[in-house]
């Protein structure tokens, strides 16, 4: 109580961060675009080998890019709806470029990825809403920078997302710090890496031709078969590269990731994404 009685300013100090609060149609837009995605992913799994999908396999990638629009769509949904001001936008502009810039420094080496620890990062600071968006964001503009853009760009936002948005989904954003949170983060980063690039292989994988390798998927096998192809694909094609992807993400969410946190969390604190102040008229 003051001496004047004004009103007194009160905040409600949160150490979990949600920059992005999804609403309803947010929500059931993200969950749309995901089930589209799986079944973007798995569709030719399941497809009949007799079908015109299973014949013209080398067509099949194209269809997909539609999703590049649909996923546009859901970062300006999330955008709108969440009634984000101006300085949560330009974070967002400035983490999305930031993550774009770093993507393309390894190039041509294997694993030479930093792209994937900041995002583990700011997924862990920002939540699973804003992580999402900021994944996909981060990966079309980095499309757009390094001219990757065709087919394969929208399944590439879709695993980013994903990623992003699970390091959001960690627990104990509110309570673990210090040495044991970056623990946490670089055990997800390792793992999640693994998981990103295994995604990925199962966007072009299906489109082999089974006569030419014998890590193809082949449609006439049974599941234990195709999945001892896939794994065998897995080896040979991106474990290395893989592998030096999670390392990379394991090395700089250790050395670089206790600056880089705080910066995130009071740059979020500075954008006004916390509670809102409030005032006591005692």
């Amino acid at each position: 109580m003051t001496m004047s009685g004004a009103p007194r300013r009160t905040t409600t100090h949160q150490r979990q961060v949600r920059a992005v609060r999804l609403g309803p149609r947010s929500l059931a837009a993200l969950g749309l675009v995901s089930v589209i995605g799986v079944a973007g992913f798995g569709w030719p799994l399941l497809a009949d080998p007799a079908s015109q999908a299973g014949t013209h396999a080398q067509d099949a990638p194209w269809l997909f890019a539609g999703l590049l629009v649909l996923l546009v769509a859901v970062v300006a949904a999330t955008i709108s709806e969440s009634g984000l001001g101006p300085k949560a936008v330009a974070m967002l502009g400035v983490l999305a470029a930031t993550g774009a810039a770093l993507r393309p420094i390894g190039a041509g080496t294997a694993g030479i990825e930093p792209m994937f620890f900041l995002m583990v990062l700011s997924g862990r600071v920002l939540g699973p809403g804003f992580g999402f968006v900021l994944g996909s964001v981060t990966m079309f503009s980095s499309a757009l920078l390094t001219g990757g853009v065709g087919p394969w760009m929208p399944f590439q936002m879709l695993a980013m997302g994903w990623f992003t948005m699970g390091a959001g989904l960690l627990p104990g954003p509110d309570r673990l710090r210090g040495r044991a949170e970056l623990t946490l983060l670089a055990v997800y980063g390792f793992l999640a890496a693994f998981a990103y690039g295994t995604v990925m292989n199962l966007e072009g994988w299906p489109f082999m031709n089974a006569l030419a390798s014998n890590v193809a998927f082949d449609p006439h096998a049974g599941v234990p078969a195709n999945l001892a192809r896939f794994l065998a694909y897995c080896v040979a094609t991106s474990l290395g590269w893989d592998l030096g992807r999670a390392v990379v993400t394991v090395v700089l969410t250790l050395t670089l990731g206790a600056p880089l946190l705080r910066a995130l969390r009071r740059a979020t604190r500075r954008a006004a994404f916390e509670t809102p102040v409030t005032f006591d008229p005692r």
